[in-house]
């Protein structure tokens, strides 16, 4: 059985249509505010601890925002497409969002760029 990659690159069809980049993750709610942030990345999934309970979307937001604030993305730019209502969860975000950055060149490969951002969250913030 093929694993698939925690980060993904998907191209749209249509070459007016923007790329996607998607992230695996597995969420552990519940944590302690200090282990809040990236807790792994592995090449099947990117492991977050966030402090919110997996109540009525409380844990969903605090993903978005904690994903929002590593990657330096706004909060908009975010949209979890899969796994609403469990643990494994499927975010996407639009690579134009990092293409309109002044520090990210035009041919720096975005799959890299955005494991780089969460593996030097994972180090400082656990």
């Amino acid at each position: 059985m093929a694993s698939r990659s925690a980060i993904t690159l998907v191209q749209k069809s249509k070459a007016s249509s923007p790329e996607i980049l998607q992230l695996r993750c597995h969420i552990r709610p519940g944590a302690s505010k200090i282990r809040e942030g990236v807790a792994a990345v592995t090449d099947e999934s990117i492991e977050l601890c966030v402090a919110a309970p997996p109540q009525d979307g409380k844990a969903n937001k605090a993903v978005i925002g904690i994903l929002s604030e590593i990657l330096g993305v706004a909060k908009s730019d975010l949209q979890i497409t899969h796994g609403m209502k469990t643990r494994d969860k499927t975010i996407s975000i639009a690579s134009a969002c990092f293409r309109r950055e002044k520090d990210t060149g035009a041919n720096e490969d975005l799959v890299a760029l955005v494991r780089k951002r969460l593996l030097s969250d994972e180090v400082s913030g656990i």
